[in-house]
């Protein structure tokens, strides 16, 4: 299956799956992959479906279509390809099973299997890799001090981009390690702004103890050559250089010697990197030391390359993470619409009740309404405890409590529940309980979810009882509730489920909230929630409760 992913642009984090032998791309709503960049025409372009693949055609668009950076009319698509319209880019990718063994073929043997035959000689951890290559007596030469000092420098700079994904923090470090390695004054990283595709400073330093201006100014010339030929530069003196222009800036900032690279990822320039030595003009008196040497430019352009890449990564992970939030936030609000139209639907049957019983003065359908009314009116007010129950960080007010006390309350609440559906509602208090330290609404809070999912999971079972219990288990330390009912019973399947939110069986009277709010609880408390159960035989929950020691009111 070949799919558009959007890396970068005002849809970025949207995913394209391609289907059908023509499909269009386009501003217009019509458009199969629609694009809101108001810089992409209505039909931009469209992808042809042929044994051979994808083939890109541009419909004569204002703007026109790139592929890999290169303009073009008609182009043949390969996984990978990066597609540029407007200021959307785009990474075509084709999913094609690859060619290998079936992993059922590897083995993990015991441990005691191959004692005789293997065993570790020696272990190195990441951050000794760097020290692998110092040379022994008699073995230094300049071509190898400088191919350690060079891969030392990128085996850090592997690490940095690897330990991060804030980029502000991954572009500081970058900069620590280029003035560890390379003698600069001064030193920035520019990124290119995906809105007006100009450069913006992200990331300055400079070395402790070197005498600089307040602000920092760079040579525009520069900056151009190195965006437009793709290439780092290294210049110590610009008049004897003819690519730059001697009417230019570069002349009247005092610049001794300067190194500019680009970060080249896999879809084009984020940025550059710029380092100089700076010497404020008329200072500057007979021949100057050259502090920069082709292998420092061309290390520069190996660093500006990682660096790229990890950016380039770090982008694509945050659209990654956008495009999950983004559908998790379509898939609550179209739960909680669900729930909150059947609730409005209940509230409006009751309140036209009322309303014909009192224009008929008949009191009978008027506490019939009013009792529909209430129920809903309770529904709505649980759905809302819950939802803020579940979105909501919080810390527990620890107390002392006495937990039997707790469970029994919510026994009380719920007996006249249980009469009314004929299910028998037992509640056996446990007599050693220690002195227990926790948040007492919370945890009433997750034993009535509990209480009540089992009192709904015996609806429909021909022997009705749930039984309530609390004891203590002196081998971990902790409190236990159970709740034991002899309902339905929960599908294997579904006992991966039944704790994620807006994950119901209850038709229109469950939120889906109940169970995860419930977990929620207890996790705040360093405990948890266990469930065994099989279909036609009931559930057993466990609200396992640790003691926690008494703390300070905050």
């Amino acid at each position: 299956m070949a799919s558009l992913f959007v890396i970068q642009g005002p849809d970025q984090g949207k995913r394209f799956q391609l289907a059908g032998e023509t499909v269009t791309l386009g501003r217009d709503k019509s458009n199969a992959v629609q694009l809101a960049d108001h810089e992409v025409s209505r039909r931009h372009a469209e992808l042809h479906l042929s044994d051979s693949g994808y083939e890109l055609v541009d419909l004569d668009s204002s703007n026109g279509t790139f592929v890999n950076g290169r303009r073009v009319t008609r182009q043949p698509l390969s996984s990978g390809d990066r597609i540029q319209t407007g200021r959307s880019l785009l990474i075509f990718t084709v999913a094609t099973p690859g060619e290998h063994e079936a992993p059922e073929n590897i083995d993990i043997v015991g441990r005691d299997e191959l004692a005789s035959e293997s065993r570790i000689v020696r272990s190195v951890a990441s951050e000794e890799g760097s020290r692998l290559f110092r040379p022994g007596v008699g073995e230094e030469s300049p071509w190898l001090a400088r191919a350690r000092s060079n891969l030392e420098v990128m085996y850090h700079t592997a690490l940095a981009t690897s330990h991060t994904l804030d980029i502000g923090q991954l572009l500081r470090r970058i900069m620590e390690l280029v003035f560890e390695w390379v003698e600069a004054d001064r030193g920035c990283i520019m990124l290119v702004d995906p809105e007006t595709d100009e450069l913006a400073p992200a990331v300055r330093r400079n070395r402790p103890g070197v005498q600089v201006d307040q602000r920092m100014v760079i040579s525009r010339t520069i900056l151009d050559y190195v965006m437009q030929q793709r290439e780092g530069v290294l210049t110590s003196d610009a008049s004897e250089d003819d690519r730059w222009d001697a009417a230019g800036s570069i002349m009247t900032l005092g610049i001794r010697e300067a190194i500019c690279v680009p970060m080249q990822g896999r879809y084009g320039i984020v940025g550059v990197i710029y380092i100089d030595t700076y010497t404020p003009p008329g200072d500057r008196i007979g021949p100057a030391r050259n502090h920069f040497q082709e292998d420092h430019l061309k290390l520069m352009v190996a660093i500006g390359h990682q660096a790229a890449l990890a950016i380039e990564d770090t982008r694509y992970y945050s659209a990654m993470v956008q495009a999950e939030r983004l559908a998790a936030i379509g898939q609550t609000i179209a739960s909680l619409s669900h729930h909150i139209k059947n609730i409005l639907q209940g509230i409006r049957g009751g309140s036209y009740l009322i309303e014909e019983g009192l224009k008929e003065h008949e009191w009978e359908p008027v506490e019939k309404g009013w009792s529909i009314v209430e129920r809903n009116q309770d529904r709505i007010s649980n759905l809302v405890m819950d939802m803020l129950s579940y979105s909501k960080d919080r810390k527990p007010e620890i107390a002392a409590a006495d937990l039997n006390e707790v469970v029994a309350d919510v026994i009380g609440l719920l007996q006249s529940r249980a009469a009314g559906q004929q299910t028998q509602l037992v509640w056996n208090p446990g007599s050693e309980l220690p002195q227990l330290y926790f948040d007492e609404a919370g945890i009433h809070r997750a034993v009535l979810n509990v209480v009540t999912n089992a009192l709904d999971a015996c609806e429909q079972a021909p022997q009705r009882k749930v039984e309530v219990a609390t004891r203590y288990d002196a081998g971990q330390q902790a409190a236990l509730i159970v709740v034991k009912d002899s309902g339905v019973g929960i599908e294997e399947e579904d006992l991966v489920r039944i704790f994620s939110p807006f994950e119901s069986r209850k038709g229109q009277r469950g939120t889906g909230l109940g169970l995860p709010v419930s977990r929620k609880i207890l996790r705040e408390h360093e405990g948890d929630i266990e469930v065994t159960s099989s279909p036609g035989a009931g559930a057993c929950f466990t609200l396992r409760l640790p003691l926690l020691a008494p703390r300070a009111p905050s």
